[in-house]
């Protein structure tokens, strides 16, 4: 399953998605919104994307991985919208009959989710507010 939502994200439930009894390994990796970035105190994030190109490259990576680490349990969400401090905005799962190919397989599911996905994060923190990632980054404009 791959999708992106604006509502919160149930870890549990999408891991759930990739537990077989042929899986050894499941692994979870859940990015949340963190308090401070860049020497500045974050408030919120907000994410926005182009939806159908985005899921198109989250299926596209889902496919790299089957291809590259025959993995055939993959999960991955990814949450749009204001999201608060703590909230989760990824999560990749892997369900793979031994460790190494499921880690293997999240971080690089992970690191070209990054690179290629269409999702861009706006950081406000006090005083102001950046895109970041993309040419946007380090664009920083005064808070309302």
């Amino acid at each position: 399953m791959i999708y992106i939502t604006s509502e919160p994200l149930n870890p549990q439930e999408i891991t759930d998605l990739v537990c077989k009894d042929s899986n050894g390994a499941v692994i979870t990796f859940l990015g949340t919104t963190r308090d401070f970035s860049e020497g500045r105190d974050v408030l919120y994030l907000e994410y926005e994307a182009y939806q159908p190109m985005a899921e198109n490259m989250l299926h596209q990576i889902a496919d790299e991985v089957r291809e590259r680490w025959g993995i055939e349990d993959i999960a991955i969400a990814h949450r749009v919208g204001k999201l608060e401090i703590g909230e989760i905005s990824l999560v990749v799962a892997m369900g793979s009959p031994h460790r190494k190919e499921a880690f293997e397989a999240s971080q690089y599911a992970m690191d070209r989710i990054k690179s290629i996905v269409p999702i861009w994060k706006k950081e406000v923190f006090k005083g102001g507010e950046a895109w970041i990632g993309g040419q946007e980054e380090g664009a920083t404009t005064p808070a309302p």
